[in-house]
């Protein structure tokens, strides 16, 4: 299906611009037969007239009110993508508004669309001007700002801390502004050896929105730097504009370099505030936030290496003191006192062992001494001295009775000094 042009509400009605069919609007052309530089103007002219009357949002970056003239020149321009378009009107068209539009003022415009042929070119024929106010633009931001927090661009989940000391650190700002020189004199003041990568851009009117959209994409392409500052010294809610713009705030998003929002402006937050990662009263607040004092941070070290020496010193102090009490202690004081005090125990002990087994080891000799003498008092030998003899059969039985033996028997006698055989005699 071929898509069709349509254009969204304006003013206080909706207009719709009949569709265009893209096969309508086809053309059988080749190299050999080709459309003259005319028709084709003509052409794109017709199909332009069939576009209607549109309703136009924009900003006026040039007004033309020529003396005697009956018709009022417009330059109307799309301060997002930087696209802008010529717009003519009546004088009294224009002088119904006059009062309340300039060069700046963003406008809704009631315009049909015209071809000029002969040079090619494209402008706007306005039969009604309505500026926007004040209210109906808070009341937009409102809504931009409920739907981009809806897609939770606004998260505190978002938000990326900034580097303690950043190395080098981009700024976005207006050229030789207040702003420029609040962050600079302010960071190298606190800090001397921080470094900025600076891109001057226009922080209102038309350009001011890709102007800015360029440089911050610029310098979160760069990998030296830690945090860029968007940076301007507040303004009205016009002026403001630029950092409540749509594609801006993506932008923002979008960075993987933290982002500090410094536009100075408390009545009404720009909507840079909500997606940046830390938000900034004033580009002079930036610096602070951004750098750290040289002068704070050598004092807080001071103060912590003090209070390091007297947390050590207490430590020692109190080891001290504890070595004391134990050195004091008598065991440690004379080691040697309890050795001695034990040595004239020991030897009491000792000496009394040693009698102890003297007496155990003299009676076991006697006690010895009387089994060994009855043992040889009740010796065999001991008998046999004394002139006995004891006869033993051939295989050693000892005879004890006369029938025992019989007649020409041999028996072996044992005396105390050895033995001899014997024959029984019948």
């Amino acid at each position: 299906m071929a898509p069709h042009i349509t254009h969204r509400p304006g003013g206080d009605g909706s207009l719709s611009v009949p569709a265009v069919s893209l096969t309508d609007m086809a053309l059988n052309t080749s190299a050999e037969a080709p459309l003259p530089v005319g028709e084709v103007s003509r052409l794109i002219g017709g199909w332009i007239d069939r576009l209607g009357a549109v309703w136009v949002e924009g900003q006026i970056t040039q007004l033309s009110r020529r003396p005697g003239a009956g018709v009022v020149f417009l330059t109307l321009r799309d301060p997002s993508y930087d696209i802008s378009v010529s717009v003519t009107c009546y004088r009294q068209v224009f002088d119904s508004v006059a009062d309340v539009v300039s060069e700046g003022a963003r406008v809704v415009v009631l315009a049909k669309p015209e071809w000029y042929a002969p040079r090619g070119q494209l402008s706007l024929r306005a039969a009604e001007i309505r500026p926007v106010g004040v209210g109906e633009l808070l009341a937009r931001l409102e809504q931009l700002k409920k739907a981009l927090a809806g897609e939770g661009l606004f998260a505190p989940e978002r938000k990326r801390p900034l580097p303690f000391l950043p190395q080098l650190i981009g700024l976005v700002c207006g050229r030789a502004s207040a702003a420029e020189r609040d962050v600079l004199e302010n960071a190298r003041h606190r800090w001397p050896a921080v470094r900025f990568e600076v891109r001057n851009v226009a922080v209102q009117g038309v350009h001011a929105v890709p102007q800015v959209v360029q440089a911050v994409k610029e310098l979160d392409e760069i990998d030296d730097v830690d945090v860029i500052i968007v940076a301007r010294g507040g303004g009205s809610v016009e002026d403001l504009l630029p950092f409540s713009d749509e594609q801006l705030v993506r932008t923002v998003a979008a960075c993987r370099t933290p982002v500090v929002s410094a536009i100075g402006h408390e009545p009404d937050n720009p909507l840079l505030d909500y997606v940046a990662d830390l938000r900034a009263s004033t580009p002079t607040d930036a610096a602070k936030k951004v750098v750290p004092d040289v002068g704070e941070e050598y004092e807080r070290v001071r103060m912590l290496r003090d209070r390091a020496r007297r947390c050590v010193g207490a430590i020692v102090e109190r080891e001290e003191r504890g070595l004391a009490h134990a050195l004091a202690r008598p065991s440690i004081e004379d080691p040697h006192r309890m050795i001695d005090e034990r040595a004239d125990h020991v030897a009491a002990l000792l000496d009394r062992g040693r009698r102890t087994l003297g007496h155990l080891l003299d009676r076991a000799d006697s006690e010895l001494s009387h089994t060994h003498a009855r043992v040889v008092a009740l010796s065999p030998a001991a008998t046999l001295k004394r002139g006995y003899a004891v006869l033993q059969k051939s295989d050693g039985h000892v005879v004890r009775d006369p029938e025992e033996v019989g007649a020409d028997e041999v028996l072996r006698a044992r005396v105390s000094e050895g033995e001899f055989t014997v024959r029984v005699d019948a």
